[in-house]
């Protein structure tokens, strides 16, 4: 297998061209599927009873292959990039929906008795208190889903809206190296670019937390 170097600076705008397709589909995605699974979290969080139908209809979703995704909603929303981001938003709630559910249930108990003993309503606890103090569980999983998201969208290559995965499909089918290694490469850049903004978007959202880590440090420093 050889590498063409200079396929790389020849196909520059293709590259940047598929890169801004690929994130059009997926970050889209995690958006969508984080608005839906932060009410259903909520609510399997506060009904008891629904927490085993809403993580287990979430489990179900993921069970069904990509592709397979894909084929099932052409007939209701046919070859447009709304099929792609449909599919993508679906896998998301199965680690979104879960990771929001216990992120609220590692929530103090004392925090919320605080919240409610100072006359704060529900929604209000909600937003400003138990939603900010699961927050670190939160973005673990948009971490996940946008790093899941990233790696699946080449799936949707399959209905013209597979972003970097047109380079997959045009390698594989020409039996040509340089463009399937290209859209790894590319693949994984995205995949580690957008989890690193993700690590600081979490870090300025949550300032309480650094100087807890400072205060660690300082301790493991004194004891070692």
């Amino acid at each position: 297998m050889t590498i063409e170097w200079g396929w790389f600076p020849d196909h520059a705008d293709e590259m940047t061209r598929l890169t801004a397709d690929h994130l059009a589909t997926a970050v889209p995605a995690v958006l969508l599927g984080l608005l839906i699974a932060l009410p259903l979290a909520v609510l399997a969080h506060r009904v008891r009873p629904l927490r085993g139908f809403v993580l287990g209809a979430s489990n179900i979703l993921y069970t069904i292959p990509s592709l397979a995704f894909f084929v099932l909603l052409l007939p209701i929303t046919g070859l447009t990039r709304t099929t792609a981001i449909v599919g993508l938003t679906a896998y998301t709630l199965v680690v979104l929906v879960r990771n929001t559910v216990e992120g609220l249930d590692a929530v103090p108990v004392k925090a919320r008795e605080a919240s409610k003993a100072m006359g704060t309503k529900p929604l209000r606890t909600l937003l400003t208190v138990e939603l900010p103090l699961a927050l670190p569980v939160i973005m673990a999983g948009v971490r996940v889903a946008t790093v899941m998201s990233i790696s699946l969208v080449s799936v949707a290559s399959y209905i013209g809206y597979g972003g970097l995965g047109q380079l997959f499909t045009d390698g594989f089918q020409r039996n040509y190296p340089t463009p399937v290694i290209a859209g790894v490469i590319l693949t994984l850049l995205l995949a580690l670019v957008a989890d690193a903004l993700l690590v600081t978007v979490q870090w300025l959202c949550t300032p309480w937390r650094r100087g807890t880590s400072r205060q660690r440090t300082s301790k493991l420093w004194k004891r070692a």
